[in-house]
């Protein structure tokens, strides 16, 4: 059995555990997160900007089917389920509903779980939701993941170290995200989110979405770039003619390093078994040491990621712990500076950066490498 088959069968174990343990007749996903991780990366998306897809995975204790009508089979047959099991049939088998009656589908369902208890990811007034057993088992990324998380992080960080290489201080927002679009599209990610925040508003805003204003002398490019459903989350900065610039925007340029200093507070936490909400109250008290006791109101600081660009946005209250082989993606900011690279908490507590560059201009902080603001004269 290849690596993918054998990654399909043992996530069909978690979910038949999961019917197990409630009791349930079935399992259905219906959003995206969950379709790829229950395929080992194979995509349900058509519109970018729905948590839906155009097909869901249905489980029961002996057989798994993609559930989809007429419009999509043929490709997802063709181009996004590769799975077989031992005797070369697919693990999914596919039930194909026309188009216009959806009700086809629902009787199915209805037939293959005996008319019994059906979990689900987003549950409607007949279904139960997903148990955290589940759920938790879902952000723990397997080996065969993590090499396709590496390669996504890797291409997001390319494709944003090109952009940012062309970009002139003449750009709108607007090009400078179109061009990073572009970027993540050629290299086969899907650009999920595309912030720009040029010298006027980079001040102003966190989630600075593009406009029709030039870029200025300072630019922030923030991607969520999404691959095998996995999204690789970094921010990166360009400063263009540092040396004539006035005092404001050097002052910019110096925020970065209190911005990689209150990190590497989260990001030495990052080892198992630590609560969530301590790195939240390490961050809330860092930002308190270097003068910005409000900042961590300001902005949410990020969390863990994987298939959600954030599976668990961190917060006072987050009762989960950190667990090995749990990728995270902080974003400590100041008004115009952030810092923000995608990691995978390692076996020994270690951390891989997932989302590194060496074309990128980095410093050591704490003994990593963190990217600072790329100076074009």
């Amino acid at each position: 059995m290849n690596s993918i088959n054998q990654e399909i069968s043992d996530k069909l174990k978690l979910i038949r555990n999961a019917l197990n343990e409630t009791g349930a007749m079935g399992i259905r996903l219906y959003r995206s997160d969950w379709f790829a991780w229950s395929t080992a990366g194979a995509s349900n998306t058509v519109l970018l900007a729905s948590e839906t897809g155009v097909a869901e995975v249905l489980v029961t204790a002996e057989e798994a089917w993609i559930l989809t009508d007429e419009i999509e089979a043929q490709r997802l047959q063709d181009e996004e389920l590769p799975g077989r099991d031992e005797s070369s049939n697919p693990v999914y088998k596919m039930h194909i509903n026309p188009w216009a009656d959806k009700a086809a589908r629902e009787s199915f369902v209805r037939e293959v779980t005996n008319g019994g208890k059906i979990l689900s990811d987003i549950p409607n007034a007949h279904e139960s939701p997903l148990p955290m057993s589940l759920i938790n088992q879902k952000r723990v990324i397997m080996p065969t993941e993590l090499e396709r998380y590496r390669q996504v992080g890797r291409l997001a960080s390319e494709a944003i170290t090109e952009v940012l290489l062309q970009a002139q201080p003449t750009w709108t927002e607007c090009q400078l995200a179109g061009a990073g679009a572009e970027a993540l599209w050629s290299r086969g990610l899907h650009p999920a989110l595309t912030l720009v925040a040029g010298e006027k508003r980079l001040p102003l805003y966190r989630h600075a979405t593009p406009k029709q204003e030039k870029l200025g002398r300072a630019t922030m490019l923030v991607f969520c770039a999404r691959g095998y459903g996995l999204y690789a989350n970094l921010t990166r900065f360009v400063f263009f003619g540092l040396g004539q610039a006035n005092a404001e925007i050097r002052n910019l340029a110096s925020l970065h390093s209190q911005v990689h200093q209150i990190e590497a507070e989260a990001l030495n936490l990052c080892i198992p078994n630590t609560p969530i909400s301590a790195i939240y109250d390490a961050l809330g008290q860092a930002y308190k040491q270097h003068g910005y006791p409000d900042a961590i109101r300001q902005h949410h600081q990020g969390g863990t990621t994987g298939y959600l660009s954030r599976e668990i946005i961190a917060n006072p209250t987050t009762s989960e712990i950190l667990m090995e082989n749990t990728a995270v993606a902080w974003n400590p900011s100041l008004p115009g500076a952030k810092v923000e690279d995608t990691f995978i908490i390692l076996k020994d507590g270690g951390l891989e950066n997932l989302t590194f560059d060496p074309k990128w201009p980095s410093i050591k902080v704490e003994g990593r490498d963190r990217p600072v603001p790329l100076e074009i004269d």
